[in-house]
């Protein structure tokens, strides 16, 4: 098989990376990984249990190699973490040598979706001004990505045929 840039969606919690990221590798018959999940398989605890029990530095430390990691294979399509773009060695090897796709949201959406949920243990005792915040901080970086894909208002068969077609046109093109 030739091969093909990973793709790599990155985005707010909630903007739907895992299930959009599933859904198109089984289209293309790629491999998917999810970092938060691999993280909780790995260490066998839920994120939630990692922030509260070793603290968001040694999860994010722990991110960045596992997120380096799983990027040195081959024809994956990779769902990150909410915050690990936001570390300057995943976000530069990203550039660099994969496609990325930030999933964007309106701001409301990611709130009603995230919001008193015990998954997402940094938005679980945050009020709407700060989550507001750190969106508006954290769209800051995932504006980098080489493409964005507006999903307000679309279904998610919209958003993967969109993916798609970007990502089958960038690979004929070069």
């Amino acid at each position: 098989m030739k091969s093909r840039k990973n793709i790599v969606f990155l985005g707010m919690m909630g903007s739907g990376k895992t299930s959009i990221g599933f859904l198109i590798s089984k289209k293309l018959n790629l491999e998917f990984f999810d970092t938060d999940q691999f993280i909780e398989k790995e260490l066998n605890m839920k994120i939630s249990k990692i922030f509260k029990n070793k603290g968001e530095y040694f999860f994010r430390e722990y991110e960045e190699k596992i997120t380096l990691d799983i990027l040195k294979k081959k024809n994956i399509v990779i769902a990150l973490g909410g915050g690990s773009f936001l570390n300057k060695k995943v976000r530069n090897e990203v550039l660099a040598n994969h496609l990325s796709f930030w999933l964007k949201c309106d701001n409301k959406t990611i709130i009603d979706r995230i919001k008193n949920s015990s998954k997402r243990p940094i938005a679980l005792s945050a009020t709407n001004i700060e989550l507001n915040d750190m969106i508006k901080l954290r769209s800051k970086y995932y504006m980098k990505a080489k493409y964005k894909v507006d999903c307000s208002g679309l279904s998610k068969n919209e958003v993967i045929n969109k993916i798609i077609s970007i990502y089958e046109n960038k690979e004929i093109n070069n």
